[in-house]
């Protein structure tokens, strides 16, 4: 069996060697340059790639391929394979194959991030052997050829979900779907809220699936999925079983007001919701004790309290001059910074722009009316945000770099405001990724 990987960064890699582990004869192709440290790796395991090309008659001789959920469907190589009736996989299907490990899932358009690193920190916190993955942390076929874990806890995009099929979570956790990736969805936001719902694909009843049941759309969509109701796969994937799992739904009702959760805003309340359901659904498959289970429960109820928080999310950097800097450099779409927002008690200096994805400025206009002192645009083109926000009478500064960006907040901001980046955007306009953007952010703002 041939595998072809498309993409050669962490997942792409990581999946190569599992494929080698499991006997397939193995063949790597990225479009750009490979990093040094994939390369060495590649090298040392008798990987066979190649880098700045794809070469046809390599990708579809393959019987599988796996790529890179950035690749969309409209890439050549990939229509060629499909045209060829390829199958093309998730790095999690293909890894899930070979894993003995049960896994959390978590997805949403906000807040997985967050709550991915709050279920793994009460799980290491437990004593559970149990690994993070997907988006977040090391290679998840990585992981399983190398030390494969009882548990995973796995944050996953809607470009990972198009491409899974018989992929099972035994717990599930969908955060919220706003609009976000629209561009990859035909701007039809039924088809992204399609793929965020591939979440629950075929879970039983004795599978778990968390949510939350304030949003716009969830509950619905699992209505119209029980009255038989047939999503439009997105073309490199094809149908899958829905799923029909136990329910736990959470809601902004739940949240208890004199909670000791360290990270502010009402969408983190939200979070640990989520996270203290799934890690209880979880300790239900482990046959504890009665014992074991409150020594646990006591556990929680101290990483509740004492959950240092995620890199890039409402990170606070320094304070100084009177003046918080504030990283949340993740929100990379109008929804996150909507919450961002939301939780600001001081007048806020926002910095926004980046990579539009087909984003609607209008949801967070009022806010940024109510919440900020003045608005720094950073990207390439601030076109569409000039036509949002200079209307709303605040001081703006157009900016093309993180140096500029932030000596424009450094003339606007004034003791006893937040300096806030919050972009809404993606950050390949500028940047290299998300974590290149906050951490020149931090750097700057320290010196």
């Amino acid at each position: 069996m041939k595998l072809v990987i498309l993409g050669a960064g962490e997942s792409g890699v990581g999946t190569a060697i599992l494929g080698k582990q499991q006997g397939y004869d193995v063949f790597v192709s990225d479009m750009g340059q490979i990093k040094p440290k994939y390369k060495k790796r590649l090298n040392d395991e008798g990987i066979r790639w190649e880098e700045g090309q794809h070469t046809e008659a390599e990708i579809l001789s393959a019987d599988e391929v796996v790529k890179s959920p950035g690749i969309p469907d409209t890439a050549p190589m990939v229509e060629a394979l499909m045209a060829k009736g390829t199958p093309i996989l998730a790095e999690l299907e293909f890894a899930h194959r070979y894993s003995k490990g049960k896994t959390i899932c978590i997805t949403g358009s906000n807040g997985k991030t967050t709550t991915t690193s709050l279920i793994y920190y009460i799980m290491k916190k437990w004593g559970v052997d149990v690994g993070l993955a997907g988006n977040i942390g090391r290679s998840y076929a990585l992981q399983v050829a190398t030390q494969d874990h009882d548990w995973y806890v796995l944050e996953i995009s809607s470009f990972q979900l198009d491409n899974m099929f018989d992929f099972r979570a035994d717990v599930a956790v969908l955060m919220n779907i706003t609009p976000d990736h629209l561009d990859r969805y035909e701007f039809e936001m039924q088809n992204y809220v399609d793929s965020k719902m591939r979440i629950i694909q075929n879970q039983t009843p004795k599978d778990t699936f968390v949510y939350w049941s304030d949003d716009e759309y969830i509950d619905n969509e699992l209505q119209k999925r029980l009255d038989g109701y047939a999503p439009k796969p997105t073309p490199s994937s094809r149908k899958a079983v829905m799923g029909n799992p136990t329910l736990e739904p959470f809601s902004d009702k739940d949240i208890d007001p004199n909670s000791d959760f360290p990270l502010p805003g009402k969408h983190n309340q939200r979070n640990m919701m989520a996270a203290r359901a799934a890690v209880r659904a979880a300790m239900a498959k482990m046959e504890l004790s009665a014992g074991e289970q409150e020594k646990k429960e006591a556990i929680l109820a101290q990483c509740l309290k004492d959950f240092p928080g995620v890199e890039h999310r409402l990170e606070k950097v320094i304070e100084k001059d009177g003046v918080l800097w504030i990283n949340d450099s993740k929100a990379t779409n109008v929804d996150a910074c909507h919450v961002a927002l939301e939780a600001m008690s001081r007048p806020t200096v926002l910095i926004v722009g980046g990579k539009d994805k087909g984003n609607d400025y209008n949801d967070i206009k009022a806010l940024v009316k109510e919440k900020c002192s003045a608005v720094v645009y950073m990207g390439v083109d601030n076109a569409k945000l000039h036509a949002a926000f200079d209307d709303l009478g605040l001081p703006v500064a157009d900016t093309h770099s993180m140096k500029e960006c932030v000596e424009a907040c450094r003339r606007f901001a004034k003791p006893g405001d937040v300096v806030l980046l919050s972009p809404c955007c993606a950050s390949f306009d500028l940047f290299k990724n998300m974590e290149d953007r906050g951490e020149q952010f931090k750097a700057l703002a320290k010196e």
